[in-house]
């Protein structure tokens, strides 16, 4: 998966928005002001920060080593860093990364959810 395309990924999703509070270098994708992936686009290979449900995190580390570790600069518990470089199926890259955008849905107020929610 190239940069443009895990860019295009991150923006499909609703209410996605693409920022650059860091560093020009460093897209943080956010849904209504909170965070779900960081990608450092610069960078090869190409790394993503992405939410992670705390057992699925620790299950991935584990079953991908060098691919999957511990959230560079996040909390450690919630967050993993990904390096897309092609060794991980791309399906796989594109599940995490929906996984970490429906974790911070959900932990949006429920007002903002349900405009999420809207056709």
């Amino acid at each position: 998966m190239s940069p443009e395309e895990l860019r295009s990924l991150c923006l499909s999703f609703d209410e996605a928005v693409e920022d650059f509070p860091f560093r020009p270098e460093i897209s943080v994708f956010k849904v209504l002001g909170k965070m779900f992936a960081l990608s450092w686009t610069e960078q090869r290979p190409l790394k993503v920060n992405l939410k992670c449900d705390p057992e699925d995190a620790v299950r991935l580390r584990g079953e991908h080593p060098g691919l999957i570790a511990p959230g560079y600069h996040m909390n450690k518990r919630h967050w993993n860093t990904v390096t897309v470089d092609g060794e991980l199926p791309d399906t796989l890259v594109r599940e995490l990364v929906e996984d970490s955008y429906d974790l911070v849905v959900a932990g949006l107020p429920r007002a903002e959810r349900l405009r999420l929610d809207r056709p």
